[in-house]
């Protein structure tokens, strides 16, 4: 294939540059997924490189996914058998074939977030460590981050006997172990961490992978942890034949492990490295790529690279300061009602992207209020629907005997009499054996303190598992499906429930037997471990469908690696973002203001940046100032939308509060309107319902207050309190209630008739 007539001058050097390691620095939109498809393609069918000798990693599953399926369509080679994954699929594979040799069965069960939070608190219990002192969310948290740092529970008890907290987290990191192995089950982590382990302790098994894989490619290199790290140095070590494409403008992983040292020393770690830049941008806008250039330059560590592209200049960057959540959600409703009715625009075309998952309870009452579809990536998983999770633990049972967890979770589901009291003695049972929990549900009479109705239930459960147990390498994964749900009666007890949401459950079920039959469809490993793997792997933006015509919602974190017309990035505000924990710390800042930059390039033909004068967090009203990476960008690039109002009261009350705030709260400050009638007050000046339409600033002569001469923006003087600004005013049975902002003494509530003010 003719590569210098299908990419630029620096595309077409990566993808011809295959031996040695190669850095390719790549910046938003210059393509480099059709480098990393056009390079595997060029290998295999210009230089004869067969597909079984190249890896390479990606790092979700449906960007592995697509990444085949473009190779397939330019080159007529069958690659179906080619690792192109995620690091942990990739891992997963390596331990099926051999993780045997590190004392587990090659059945082991993947534990999920929700087993892994299930087995922790049993070690907590275990160890009498009260979770008022310790939760388990900082242990799990813990633990993961040794394992990404691969720090093993005894290197961790070792290095911190001394600390009184830490050695109890290492305590559970211990046990939390054992007890994994006892289930022959990892969790995520441990995919990663005991595939490195296992080429450590096994020269031979790694010698055998590097001899496989002569050719390795990893995209997003700057989000790898130390443990993904070291799994591709390990990997590459024989050959040197390492291509890694990332960009380190857009590394946003740091607080769950990834490490952009990985990225900015790779020349180190490879001296003879060749390092290619991708400058030239596709996706976006003249205007908006500038808004992300201006803004990342304030970064101090990074690599020197800036984003052109032959792009027309496009609209300017859209500034919206609203004056509660609420008025910035309704904006974003007009926006997007107006662009699909103006310029002939489609749901799908717009995405409202946000720091956190909180910030999308406004976007979704004001969207299903004006009638605007959408969804949200990032919200309740399939997979973690309280139904599908019992099924699914039936399955991974029945897969692997020895899986503690899933065997609680079902022993009794639906009720069959065996009660938590039950359980606990058979867990106690089987802790003093040192034993799996089914072990000795098989020689239940040996089991103390148990009546005979509870061995009556128990044989009854074995008996079942021990028959599902015996078909499940004979049938399909969706008839053993099928046979669970009606051999337990789980399906027949929902059927016989009036609740709605039991009926839901059943059509999530269905679902569930159809993403059944699509995986027997698909694939090539059709067995019941195959299918387990898929589900435990599966992410939720794998489920992302860009053709489904609905608003998106999702943090910008989901974002990465998407594009869309129209993007509104919401709660632009110092203390949301840059949340306030980045104002003291230098590498926090960066890596917010790196997520800003994510969250720019996004958008391919229209930005806007919005943020709140007021919005509610944890129920409080509070006020930030408009974030600092909005100020980052320069003003040729921007246009402040909230300033082309018609309506001057709404103008002009919002001029004066911010002027009020500019001068009187910095980024850190929070002010508190009181109690639920003055969020209501400040809510109807919002809404434009101001007690009168006089909105005259005073000529600076004095005069006391009449009910009438009441709006928002006027300036009083307090005989206490000094100068302030009305902010909004609201009826009160024979009074009127004003809130005012004062320069030096913020917001006060008072009454008129009682309080000595008078207009400036």
């Amino acid at each position: 294939m003719d590569l210098k007539t299908l990419l630029n001058k620096e595309q077409h050097e990566a993808a011809t540059t295959v031996n040695g390691p190669l850095l390719v620095l790549a910046g938003a939109g210059s393509g480099k997924t059709r480098v990393l498809t056009y390079r595997i393609a060029h290998m295999i069918e210009d230089l004869g490189i067969p597909h079984y000798n190249i890896l390479a990693i990606t790092f979700t599953n449906k960007a592995a996914g697509e990444m085949k399926e473009r190779i397939k369509s330019l080159i007529d080679v069958d690659i179906d058998s080619m690792w192109v994954s995620t690091f942990h699929s990739c891992c997963v594979r390596i331990l099926r074939r051999e993780i045997d040799k590190l004392g587990y069965n090659k059945n082991f069960a993947i534990y999920d977030s929700s087993d892994q939070k299930t087995l922790v608190k049993e070690c907590m219990k275990e160890l009498n460590i009260n979770d008022k002192d310790i939760d388990e969310k900082e242990i799990i948290s813990k633990i993961g981050k040794q394992k990404d740092g691969l720090m093993s529970p005894e290197q961790y008890k070792k290095e911190n006997e001394s600390d009184f907290r830490k050695n109890k987290i290492a305590d559970v990191y211990l046990l939390y172990q054992k007890r994994l192995k006892n289930s022959n089950a990892l969790d995520f982590d441990d995919l990663i961490f005991k595939t490195v382990e296992l080429f450590k302790k096994h020269p031979e098994v790694l010698e055998f992978y590097q001899n496989k894989f002569k050719y390795i490619m990893v995209d997003e290199y700057q989000d790898t942890n130390k443990a993904q790290y070291e799994l591709v140095k390990l990997l590459a070590e024989a050959n040197k034949n390492i291509f890694v494409v990332g960009d380190d403008d857009q590394c946003i992983y740091q607080w769950r492990g990834a490490d952009i040292k990985n990225i900015l020393d790779f020349e180190k770690d490879y001296p003879n490295a060749k390092v290619i830049k991708l400058e030239q941008n596709y996706r976006s806008k003249a205007n908006i790529l500038n808004a992300a250039n201006t803004v990342i330059k304030n970064n101090a560590q990074r690599k020197s690279k800036v984003l052109r592209t032959e792009n027309p200049a496009g609209e300017k960057i859209k500034i919206y300061r609203a004056y509660s959540d609420t008025d910035e959600g309704n904006f974003t409703a007009n926006e997007i009602k107006r662009l699909i009715e103006k310029e002939n625009k489609t749901f799908n075309d717009f995405a409202v992207l946000y720091r956190t998952n909180a910030q999308s309870r406004i976007f979704e009452d004001i969207f299903m209020k004006r009638s605007i579809p959408y969804r949200i990536i990032g919200g309740q998983k399939f997979y973690d629907r309280k139904e599908i999770k019992d099924i699914i633990a039936y399955l991974k049972f029945i897969n692997n005997l020895q899986d503690d967890i899933s065997l609680k979770r079902i022993i009794n589901v639906p009720k069959r009499a065996i009660g938590a009291a039950t359980v606990g003695k058979i867990q106690d049972f089987a802790n003093y054996m040192d034993e799996c929990m089914y072990s000795v549900l098989l020689d239940i009479d040996n089991i103390p303190g148990l009546t005979t109705r509870n061995i009556s239930s128990i044989n009854k459960f074995t008996s079942l598992i021990n028959s599902f147990n015996r078909t499940k390498d004979k049938v399909s994964v969706s008839k053993l499906i099928e046979e669970i749900l009606e051999s337990t009666g789980y399906l027949k007890v929902l059927q016989a429930s009036n609740d709605i949401e039991d009926m839901s459950r059943i059509e999530n079920i269905k679902e569930l037997v159809s993403a059944a039959v699509e995986f027997e469809n698909i694939s090539e490993d059709k067995s019941l471990s195959a299918f387990l793997e898929k589900i435990a792997l599966v992410s939720d933006i794998d489920n992302y469908d860009g053709d489904t015509d609905t608003v998106v919602l999702m943090t910008i974190h989901s974002a990465k690696g998407l594009e869309f017309p129209v993007v509104f990035m919401a709660g632009m505000e110092n203390g949301i973002f840059p949340g306030t924990r980045c104002m003291d710390n230098f590498a926090e800042m960066e890596e917010a203001r790196r997520l800003c930059y994510v969250g720019i390039t996004r958008a391919k033909e229209k930005l806007y940046m919005t943020s709140a004068s007021t919005r509610r967090v944890f129920g409080r009203s509070v006020s930030y100032s408009e974030s600092d990476f909005i100020n980052e960008i320069s003003l040729n690039l921007r246009e402040n939308v909230s300033e082309k109002r018609t309506n001057t009261a709404r103008s002009t009350s919002a001029a004066t509060l911010e002027a009020y705030k500019r001068n009187n709260l910095n980024s850190h400050s929070i002010s508190t309107f009181g109690n639920r009638k003055a969020e209501k007050a400040i809510n109807s000046i919002l809404n434009n319902e101001n007690l009168s339409s006089n909105n005259d600033f005073g000529n600076g002569s004095k005069k006391s207050i009449d009910s009438n001469e009441i709006s928002a923006g006027r300036k009083v003087r307090h005989k206490t309190f000094g100068v302030g600004t009305i902010v909004s005013a609201s009826k009160t049975s024979n009074d009127i209630k004003v809130t005012i902002a004062f320069d030096n003494m913020g917001i006060k509530q008072l009454m008129l008739n009682m309080a000595p003010i008078e207009l400036l």
